[in-house]
């Protein structure tokens, strides 16, 4: 089939690179939510107070469209796999998670409660 004659001008607007700590997923019946979030902790110079800043980008997508990103992503991941080795956990999140549980686990009274990860 032949190009169309006429010329198509198409802009790109590339969105800024985003580096992304932690995620949420939702869903409605008509839609799936990705929320990918970076956290920063800041200090303001002068209260010398600690703070976070959160930055999100949100993605909506249809149900079978959320299918195929999963069905590209296990793909990517296992090619990954193939050529660098398994994917795991690093041991500095490992070791920041066993000392969050034992904190919780001291101030519940050694009840057995499950800690939230950093990462999500």
């Amino acid at each position: 089939m032949p190009y169309p004659k006429e010329q198509i001008n198409l802009a790109i607007s590339d969105g800024d690179p985003f580096f992304s700590h932690e995620m949420t997923a939702n869903f409605t019946p008509i839609q799936f939510t990705l929320d990918f979030k970076c956290i920063t902790p800041r200090v303001d110079p002068r209260s010398k107070k600690p703070s976070f800043q959160l930055k999100h980008n949100v993605i909506m997508l249809e149900p079978w469209h959320a299918k195929m990103v999963l069905a590209v992503l296990n793909n990517v991941i296992k090619k990954y796999e193939t050529e660098y080795g398994t994917i795991k956990k690093p041991k500095a999140v490992e070791a920041a998670e066993k000392k969050q549980k034992k904190q919780i686990s001291a101030e519940k009274g050694a009840t057995k409660t499950e800690a939230p990860t950093y990462l999500g």
